[in-house]
């Protein structure tokens, strides 16, 4: 064995002079873990309840403040709302998001962790049946309107339940959703799955299934601890006997029933064939729903959907929490939610804030209606005006009628006499000047009535008329006179 080197005093005095690095404190007071995704903080956050239903027991765990606006979560075969939802909503972005949001966790019957082994003549929900234990829970908790956010299987049922009652549901977002029933090869491999799960327990080739349900092909190249997580829960934390019944009324789904109709098609109407309320579709790049939300897409309303394919993920929820939250951010506050800008105002989902686009729009409604009310104002000065000249004409009409019927009670004969008035004072000649600048009497005050002259006359009724005898007007109470024919 060598024997430790030795120093001669010199060198040791050097060593000690020299300064000892401090890096690895410094490494470690600089390393700071800040809202760690733990997965069991959200079980001492969340409250838990049980909602009676008529198919039995609901379990809910609420997160949040109940007076909020209140986000319903629907998980996916094999897993329940801690499983499902834990990492995610204990991201950073969710848990900023979630202070303005009350989320209400819901675990179909027998999902929960450490559920017991249901009755065997207990009859399992069917998917529409799982959808209407819904309106149980909302009516529980006192929700009129929620925000869908469900997860495969999970996502099929907020989607029927969306479909049956459009006035509970604000919006919905969907992952890895599938509106059509079952095909033969995935309810030949389920069906193989249910019975190995009651005679045999979770077998490996169930949790190989389960594997790619969630995760699609070759996950352990991408994040191996997250599918051992996985792998350790499907083997420890699920009632096999649950999950069995779970999936076989998975398996036989009906069709959702929802179609894209075109406007104007004859006999059909939008709104009754597919869903009212805004909708995110999204899936991961790498799943094998990739087609089903495809087809999902293609019977939604455009104009209130969209479809989204986060890359190099197939569980969008743990394997790109980042993305997803940022989507839903944005989903959320494009229906005008979870960004305080203003007074709050009245939504059937609760508190619903307004956002800068709805204030924009807001602001030009209302100078587009200023503008409308000025040029209006505009017009009705406009007629205004009109009226008051139509007036004056009418009045100087009437004056001059009155002025030359004073004159005409002096004439001996009619057309002929004297033009003065009866103060002896001359018509002017202007006053009765409308058409042929003629008037009742010739500016010098003296003159004899002939067919070019103007005259006011009277009939056996009393009627005046004033003009040639050729081309006589009425004169009346209107403003503007009647024209008489001779």
């Amino acid at each position: 064995m060598p024997s430790a080197p030795t120093h001669t005093a010199e060198e040791a005095h050097l060593l000690g002079t020299m300064p000892v690095d401090p890096m690895d404190d410094i490494e470690l007071r600089s390393v700071q873990l800040q809202f760690p995704n733990a997965r069991g903080s959200i079980l001492e956050a969340c409250e838990q309840r049980r909602v009676p239903t008529d198919k039995g027991d609901v379990h809910v765990a609420i997160q949040g403040d109940t007076a909020k606006p209140a986000i319903i979560t629907y998980h996916d075969l094999g897993l329940n709302y801690a499983t499902s939802f834990a990492g995610f909503f204990n991201f950073p972005v969710m848990r900023g998001l979630l202070e303005n949001f009350c989320v209400y966790h819901v675990t179909a019957p027998g999902q929960e962790e450490g559920a017991p082994t249901l009755p065997e003549d207990y009859v399992y929900p069917t998917m529409d049946d799982l959808a209407a234990q819904l309106l149980f829970v909302l009516s529980h908790f006192g929700l009129k309107s929620v925000i869908g956010f469900g997860v495969g299987a999970g996502a099929n049922i907020l989607a029927r339940f969306a479909h049956a009652h459009p006035d509970k549901v604000g919006a919905l977002c969907l992952i890895n959703c599938v509106s059509t029933q079952s095909g033969w090869i995935e309810w030949g491999y389920q069906s193989f799955n249910a019975r190995f799960l009651r005679t045999k327990g979770m077998t490996q080739g169930v949790i190989d299934y389960l594997m790619w349900h969630h995760f699609g092909r070759n996950p352990e190249e991408r994040n191996h601890d997250l599918v051992q997580m996985y792998k350790q829960h499907f083997e420890r934390g699920v009632n096999p006997t649950n999950l069995a019944m779970l999936i076989n009324a998975y398996i036989h789904r009906n069709d959702l029933h929802l179609a894209r109709t075109p406007p104007g098609t004859p006999g059909s109407e939008t709104a009754a064939t597919t869903l009212k309320m805004p909708v995110i579709n999204i899936t991961g790049s790498l799943s094998p729903h990739v087609d089903d939300t495809v087809t999902f897409n293609g019977r939604l309303d455009p104009t209130n959907s969209s479809w989204m394919k986060i890359s190099d993920c197939a569980l969008v929820l743990e394997e790109q929490p980042a993305k997803l939250a940022e989507a839903f951010r944005l989903f959320l506050q494009g229906e005008g939610y979870a960004t305080p800008l203003s007074t709050p105002a009245s939504s059937p989902c609760g508190t619903k804030y307004h956002t800068y686009s709805s204030i924009f729009f807001a602001n030009f409604r209302e100078q587009q209606q200023q503008a409308m009310e000025e040029r209006e104002r505009e017009r009705e000065r406009e007629r205004d005006r009109q009226r008051q000249l139509s007036l004056r004409v009418g009045n100087r009409l009437r004056e001059t009628a009155i002025n030359c019927t004073n004159t005409s009670t002096n004439r001996t004969t009619a057309g002929q006499g004297d033009n003065n008035n009866a103060d002896g004072r001359s018509v002017d000649g202007d006053d009765l000047d409308v058409e042929n600048g003629n008037g009742c009497a010739s500016g010098s005050g003296t003159g004899t009535g002939n067919g070019n002259r103007a005259y006011v006359t009277t009939d056996t009724s009393g009627t005046l008329y004033y003009g040639t005898q050729s081309n006589k007007i009425r004169i009346t109470e209107n403003p503007l006179p009647e024209p008489v024919s001779s």
